[in-house]
């Protein structure tokens, strides 16, 4: 089988889609598929060069066994919505032009969003050459796209365009159930051209493992309850809620103490809270390279997953809880809809009313009296671990690959 995977994203940037590119990749290598990769130079979430990098117009490499085609794109500060659908069209141009000139040495296409455009580019190599496609719906476009009113033109520009993406495509994977529910409901495909590969965690790298004594003495947070959030400071995920809660949580248990560790376009807003609250209980952390995820989210105890009150995440799970569970951290989840379901279902956290200060303060410091006895998740935390592991996901979805190809 040889495969060709376009997408946005990818190591050594960190975030969620990158993770599960790779990982399916390299098992689907191991599986004896062909793999290339066709992707732009690594700049989520700051819209920054990485270093070592240079946004060349073309440029290749190999990654752990995968052939990687780098192209250029339109890249600048992440400081809006504009900005950065300027970056995924200059994407799907400059990838469209690199595959229509390409020899067609892959038998299949997947492309997958939320860079919505990799849809456009593949849809259209997909027609010129003859080869089936599948298009991977990690988010919802335009309806999970909160700053576009959906009575706009170009919500419907975009909708229309996400028709076209489920009508061409010989395949559709989505990483939610209810993300299959809407597409079928809206567009009445059968069973047998959707299929749900949820996201998961490697169980290989993130594992149950004993508090990190080096980073919680530099950090100087010895005996404090660590209720830590770890992932993109992005508008969907109310941090700026969670740090106007701190003060009073502070006033009730000065041994709370909040760490926020990433990057993202609200970083400099997050900042200028903490500052102008003259918040002692929060530390905020920068980006820290892959190999060193799992280390700083063993110190804490707690695991914080929030996302702003929007019917729009009703249908999302954040793939911040598999990880999460796969170290056995306790999950504060403020997600509402399928996530909630899952996390109830596995008792392997407990969940809070997004944006609803007094029923986050009461859970933080419910979770807080019980700071002891925190081992009563452990066993759905577990399960959820072994039935979210990346491994069984990705056999999965090369299943329904081949079965796509060969039909």
């Amino acid at each position: 089988m040889r495969i060709l995977f376009i997408t946005d994203n990818f190591p050594p940037e960190v975030n969620a889609p990158a993770s599960r590119t790779i990982e399916n990749c390299i098992y689907w290598l191991k599986l004896g598929a062909q793999v290339e990769v066709v992707t732009s130079c690594p700049n989520f979430p700051q819209g920054k060069l990485y270093n070592g990098y240079k946004n060349k117009i073309i440029q290749k490499e190999v990654v752990k066994g995968i052939s990687v085609t780098r192209l250029w794109t339109f890249i600048k500060p992440n400081k809006g919505f504009t900005v950065r659908i300027l970056d995924f069209m200059s994407f799907a141009f400059t990838s469209f032009l690199y595959l229509l000139f390409k020899k067609k040495n892959y038998d299949i296409i997947i492309a997958t969003s939320p860079q919505f455009f990799t849809g456009l580019t593949a849809m259209c190599i997909s027609k010129i050459k003859r080869v089936p496609w599948i298009f991977e719906v990690r988010d919802l476009w335009p309806e999970g796209i909160i700053l576009i009113n959906n009575k706009s033109f170009l919500y419907q520009l975009l909708e229309k365009l996400e028709a076209s993406y489920y009508k061409s495509s010989r395949g559709i994977v989505t990483v939610t159930e209810s993300f299959k529910l809407n597409i079928q409901q809206r567009f009445g495909y059968p069973d047998s051209k959707i299929e749900v590969i949820y996201n998961g965690a490697n169980n290989d790298v993130f594992k149950p493992v004993s508090k990190n004594s080096r980073i919680i003495s530099e950090l100087e947070l010895e005996g404090k309850f660590i209720i830590g959030y770890a992932g993109t400071l992005g508008l969907s995920h109310s941090l700026d809620f969670i740090l106007l809660c701190l003060s009073a949580i502070y006033k009730e248990n000065k041994n709370i103490h909040f760490v926020f560790m990433g990057s993202g376009v609200h970083e400099e807003i997050l900042r200028r809270i903490i500052e102008d609250q003259k918040l002692s209980n929060i530390t905020l952390l920068p980006l820290v390279p892959k190999e060193e995820v799992a280390n700083y989210i063993s110190i804490f105890d707690v695991g914080l997953v929030p996302l702003k009150k929007n019917p729009a995440f009703l249908k999302v799970i954040p793939s911040k809880i598999f990880e999460l569970s796969a170290m056995r951290i306790p999950i504060l989840l403020g997600v509402e809809g399928e996530a909630r379901r899952i996390i109830e279902k596995y008792e392997a956290g407990i969940y809070f009313e997004p944006e609803n200060e007094q029923d986050f303060k009461y859970k933080v410091l419910s979770l807080y009296n019980i700071k002891d006895d925190l081992g009563r998740f452990s066993r759905g935390l577990e399960q959820f671990s072994v039935d979210f592991d990346r491994r069984l996901l990705a056999d999965r979805m090369y299943k329904f690959i081949e079965k796509v190809a060969i039909n």
